[in-house]
């Protein structure tokens, strides 16, 4: 599901330079995963970051894929997950509730909720255009 850049902006308040959104804003959708609005380039001035908060529901998904250029940091305020990364996706880390996560761009990676409560993250992007630049990565590939 994706939301028009007018929709997103409709629940941002601005006031010389300082942008808010209360309450988080609605739920939007990618790969498997529900994202409050949060903030972007597509409804504030950033340039050059991106924040939200992601909800994996459990059992939940976010098939692998690849950050193109962009950095990630996460932190875990509920639940637990685990990263599938690297080549062929053949290393596991589990993280939960507490922990901060960098992902370096260009890491291929999997996550999947592992608890019976969904996941629920802070996300933060060193790209101001949210998702736009994840490539789908082919876990059965050894590159």
């Amino acid at each position: 599901m994706t939301t028009p850049p007018d929709d997103l902006k409709q629940e941002v308040e601005s006031h010389a330079g300082i942008h808010v959104v209360r309450g988080g804003g609605h739920a939007r959708a990618w790969n498997n995963i529900h994202y409050k609005l949060g903030l972007s380039g597509k409804n504030v001035p950033a340039k050059a970051l991106s924040m939200n908060v992601a909800n994996v529901p459990p059992g939940g998904v976010a098939y692998a894929h690849i950050h193109d250029g962009f950095e990630v940091m996460l932190y875990i305020l509920q639940g637990r997950v685990r990263h599938a990364f690297g080549p062929g996706l053949q290393y596991t880390i589990d993280n939960e509730a507490g922990d901060f996560i960098f992902i370096e761009p260009g890491v291929p990676h999997e996550v999947y909720n592992i608890g019976d409560e969904p996941v629920v993250a802070v996300v933060a992007r060193s790209a101001a255009d949210e998702w736009d630049k994840i490539i789908p990565y082919d876990k059965n590939s050894a590159e």
